[in-house]
C-alpha cells in the first residue's frame, strides 16, 4: 500500500473500472502501452505492459542506456498547466505524457509512447547502435534491430489524434480523482455523517462552520478539529468542492450562464466563483465548459 497520500489516491484510480475499461480499449486499439504512472517514477514508465516497445525493453536492460530513458521520463513531466508534453528519444521513439490533477496539483500522468513518427531506415538504426555501444550496451546488435524495426510507427497527425484522446481521459480521471477526495472513509463518526447530509441538503445556501456547528449541538473549535481529522480537508475546502462538482454538472448545460450558475450552487460572487473553480479544478468555468466534447 503506497504511503504517499497521492500515490494512493493514484492507486485507487487505477484499479476503478473506468480507468481499467479506458486502459485496455485503449491498448487494444492502438496496440500501444498506456500508463497511469505518479510525478516521480524510478523505473521505466511502461516496464511489464502490454504492447511495451521491444526495443525499449532491450534498451533499459543496459545501464547508461536505461539512465538515458529515465532522463525522458523526467522531461516528459516537466509541462506546464493542463498540456501534454512530448519528448523523444535518443532512438527517436516519441512519449507523451497528459497531466492528471487534483483541483489544481498534478498528481500524475496519462503516458503512453514508445513509437516513431517517421518510417525508420538503416542509417537512422546504425547511428543509434553506436550510441548504445558507445554507452556500453552489450544486447545483441542483430536482435535490437530486428525489435527496431518491428517499433510502431504512426504520422504525426495521428499521433496528435490520439493524444488528444488521452486528454479528454485525462479530464474525466481528474473529475475522478476529485470525487475519491470527497468520499468518505470506510467509517466516519455520526457526527460527520450527518453534517455531510446537513451540507450536502444546504450546499447552496450560505451557509458557515459555526451554523453546520450549532445544527449539530456542538461547539464550533470540537466540529472544525473533528471534521478536519475525518475528512482531511476543513469545512470551506469541503463546501467549496461539492459546490464546485455541481457547477460542473450544470456546465454542461449550454443554455445557462456561466453567473447563472455561480449562483445557483451557492456563491455569492462571480469573481469568488471563478477563483475557487481555477483553483479546485485547474481552468476556468469558461474554459472547462469549451474543453468538453461536444
Amino acid at each position: 500500500m503506497p504511503k504517499n497520500p497521492q500515490d494512493r489516491l493514484l492507486a485507487q484510480i487505477t484499479r476503478s473500472k473506468i480507468y481499467q475499461d479506458y486502459e485496455r480499449a485503449f491498448s487494444e486499439a492502438t496496440q500501444m502501452p498506456l500508463t497511469l504512472r505518479p510525478v516521480d517514477i524510478w523505473n521505466p514508465a511502461h516496464r511489464g505492459k502490454k504492447h511495451e516497445n521491444p526495443f525499449c525493453t532491450l534498451v533499459t536492460q543496459s545501464g547508461r542506456s536505461c539512465a538515458a530513458c529515465l532522463e525522458v521520463q523526467q522531461q516528459i513531466t516537466e509541462t506546464e498547466g493542463d498540456k501534454p508534453r512530448t519528448v523523444t528519444c535518443f532512438a527517436g521513439m516519441s512519449d507523451t505524457a497528459v497531466p492528471v490533477f487534483l483541483g489544481e496539483k498534478t498528481i500524475g500522468f496519462l503516458q503512453t509512447g514508445q513509437v516513431l513518427l517517421r518510417t525508420p531506415n538503416k542509417a537512422q538504426f546504425q547511428k543509434v547502435a553506436r550510441q548504445l555501444l558507445d554507452w556500453g550496451a552489450t544486447t545483441n546488435v542483430p536482435q535490437l534491430e530486428e525489435a527496431y524495426f518491428q517499433s510502431k510507427v504512426l504520422t504525426p497527425a495521428q499521433y496528435q489524434a490520439m493524444v488528444k484522446l488521452l486528454e479528454i481521459f485525462a479530464q474525466h480521471l481528474s473529475t475522478l480523482s476529485n470525487q475519491i477526495a470527497l468520499q468518505e472513509a470506510n467509517s466516519e463518526p455520526p457526527i460527520i455523517v450527518r453534517a455531510k447530509e446537513f451540507i450536502e441538503k444546504h450546499k447552496s445556501d450560505p451557509i458557515s462552520l459555526s451554523e453546520v456547528a450549532r445544527a449539530l449541538n456542538v461547539s464550533t473549535f470540537y466540529f472544525c478539529k473533528l471534521f478536519k481529522k475525518a475528512t482531511g480537508i476543513n469545512f470551506t475546502e469541503y463546501l467549496s468542492r461539492i459546490r464546485i462538482e455541481k457547477a460542473k454538472n450544470l456546465l454542461l448545460n449550454p443554455n445557462l450562464r456561466v453567473s447563472e450558475i455561480a449562483y445557483e450552487v451557492g456563491f455569492q460572487s462571480l469573481t469568488h466563483f471563478n477563483r475557487v473553480f481555477l483553483r479546485i479544478v485547474g481552468r476556468s468555468p469558461t474554459a472547462y465548459r469549451d474543453a468538453l466534447p461536444k
